[in-house]
């Protein structure tokens, strides 16, 4: 699975320093929210593609059961729920949008999340390790989710950084 960052390390490293000698904390804290809301439609494309993704199943032979999910909790509203922004101005300053695990309940790990990229998702039925199934997806939908939106984030925090460097010169 694709980790976005959008980080330049020189541009963004030499203008963070400069922020820090020049000590405009209203400079520093309008870089900050204008990297974050730069990053925070790519989050939001994220939620919203995992969503909407479609899961289908294998076809179930005739005269077998089905039924409700055990569960109260629906997989894709989990993943979404789980899919954060953070953004540095310090250090290795940028913005990064990722999945936190500790938000993701205790059965769907990470790794789920990674085949469901894939495009493929095999796990037992009901949690009947003696009786499997695999469900498809459309592959690669974070990566084509962060390709789509990576120029954009690219141009934007570069005209933040030209903005925020003008305002300190």
């Amino acid at each position: 699975m694709a980790q976005v960052r959008v980080i330049g390390t020189g541009q963004l490293l030499e203008l963070s320093a400069q922020l820090r000698r020049a000590g405009h904390e209203n400079i520093r804290s309008s870089f900050h929210r204008r990297i974050r809301r730069a990053a925070e439609p790519l989050r939001d494309g994220m939620q919203d593609t995992i969503r909407t993704l479609d899961i289908r199943s294998q076809t179930r032979g005739s005269g077998k059961r089905g039924g409700p999910s055990p569960t109260t909790r629906p997989l894709r509203a989990s993943i979404a729920a789980a899919v954060r922004i953070s953004v540095r101005t310090t250090g290795n300053p940028g913005a990064k949008v990722w999945l936190d695990r500790s938000l993701l309940p205790p059965d769907i790990t990470v790794g789920v999340v990674n085949r469901l990229n894939e495009g493929r998702l095999r796990h037992p039925v009901f949690g009947n390790k003696k009786r499997w199934v695999q469900q498809n997806t459309t592959p690669l939908w974070w990566d084509k989710t962060v390709r789509a939106h990576t120029p954009r984030m690219t141009r934007e925090v570069e005209r933040v950084a030209d903005d925020v460097r003008r305002r300190l010169t």
